[in-house]
């Protein structure tokens, strides 16, 4: 990794022409040697906010279907604009590389909340620490988890050890605990640190693992919603899943802000690993 501000550098787009543009994605961002999902999620979201051009209108909620797994390097965006409304935009974005197509996502753009909810339900990762405890395992290059998770070196990644027990071989509910924030340069960013949240949508290793489904589980859909501005600090993380069947699961993302504020929801389809 160079520079103190990876996730800028990873959305800075070239403009290559009119709704297209150019991104170089660093071998940081992948899951083994593949492209992180939730990093081209945030690409086509910067993508789609370069179309617009709106500065108060930000992605709200993306839509991605995966279609191919890119490598790092190279990759090109094609925005095409279908509503351009004062209030809510529509855009839909493909990221390709050497003439196939990745992602295909549709990026609705809208006011982000600002103001304390009408009404919230008691959420369960609210009872997570604010700040990762001592007993946080953070994910680093040398980590076992960090030699497959190489996202965990553009950013600062703790766990939760008393839900991650693929970590010490045991098995218990498909649910993970983490908290998250970028480096002190992309927080200080308010358009990188948003999309950064964005992307946590899809931070967690597959809630499989916990019932000794080791392996990729390749992401096929992926919808994530953005709330609101997230407030600088960690980020607590909530990753779950209700029903492990014979070939797909479903995955779930709760993100909480430093102020305890929702700002991030996803859920995504995926296969369970082969040989599972």
């Amino acid at each position: 990794m160079t520079g103190t501000r990876p996730f800028t550098d990873l959305l800075a787009l070239e403009v290559l022409g009119e709704g297209h543009f150019g991104a170089t994605v660093d071998p940081i961002w992948t899951i083994g040697p593949k492209v992180h999902g939730g990093c081209m999620m945030a690409v086509c979201a910067a993508a789609a906010r370069r179309a617009i051009g709106a500065v108060a209108l930000q992605p709200i909620a993306v839509s991605a279907n995966y279609l191919h797994a890119p490598d790092p390097g190279a990759v090109t965006l094609t925005t095409t604009v279908r509503k351009r409304g004062r209030q809510v935009c529509v855009v839909d974005v493909e990221l390709r590389q050497r003439d196939r197509t990745a992602v295909s996502a549709t990026v609705t753009l809208g006011l982000l909340d600002v103001s304390a909810p009408r009404h919230q339900e008691p959420l369960a990762v609210a009872a997570m620490a604010s700040a990762p405890p001592a007993d946080a395992i953070p994910v680093t290059a040398d980590h076992p988890m960090g030699q497959i998770v190489h996202v965990a070196r553009g950013c600062d990644l703790r766990v939760d050890p008393s839900a991650a027990h693929y970590l010490s071989g045991r098995q218990g509910d498909p649910i993970n605990r983490m908290w998250l924030r970028p480096f002190a340069d992309d927080e200080a960013d308010t358009d990188t640190s948003l999309l950064f949240a964005l992307m946590a949508g899809d931070i967690s290793a597959p809630v499989t693992m916990n019932r000794g489904m080791l392996g990729w589980a390749p992401t096929v859909q992926l919808t994530t919603y953005l709330r609101r501005q997230p407030a600088p600090g960690w980020m607590r993380v909530l990753a779950s899943a209700t029903v492990l069947g014979d070939t797909w699961f479903e995955e779930d993302h709760v993100i909480l802000d430093a102020a305890g504020q929702v700002v991030v929801q996803s859920r995504q389809l995926a296969m369970i690993p082969k040989g599972a």
